[in-house]
């Protein structure tokens, strides 16, 4: 079995692993160790805290958060295919494609907006 297709992804590993930890590691090493009680005060905008940090949240904060996230990312999958849109039949498979997948983000995009999960009240 020959592995060595295997090398570039293994050095990329390790050389993005050494680009994370290495200044983490070299900032713990050499920064300084003056902990002294305001630094180790919790923060929370200038002033003491007021509330219990385990509130409830309004469960339209996430529902818009994943939404965004959804529609964002569907969103990226066009690029690609913008890229090679010029190289591509001018009605064959690739524009049939691309359509059908806007026509299914668009109806997902109006059933949320029906559903009033756009609705900021």
């Amino acid at each position: 079995m020959n592995l060595d297709g295997y090398l570039p992804v293994l050095l990329f590993i390790l050389v993005g692993a050494a680009i994370g930890v290495v200044p983490m590691a070299l900032g713990w090493l050499l920064g300084p160790k003056r902990p002294d009680p305001e630094k180790l005060s919790p923060y929370e905008c200038g002033f003491e805290a007021f509330e219990d940090a385990r509130m409830k949240f309004d469960v339209r904060y996430y529902l818009v958060a994943i939404l965004f996230i959804l529609f964002d990312l569907e969103i990226a999958f066009l690029f690609p295919w913008a890229a090679v849109l010029g190289d591509l039949p001018a009605w064959g498979a690739g524009f049939w494609s691309a359509m059908i997948f806007l026509a299914i983000l668009t109806v997902g995009f109006v059933y949320e907006w029906k559903r009033g999960a756009l609705d900021w009240e």
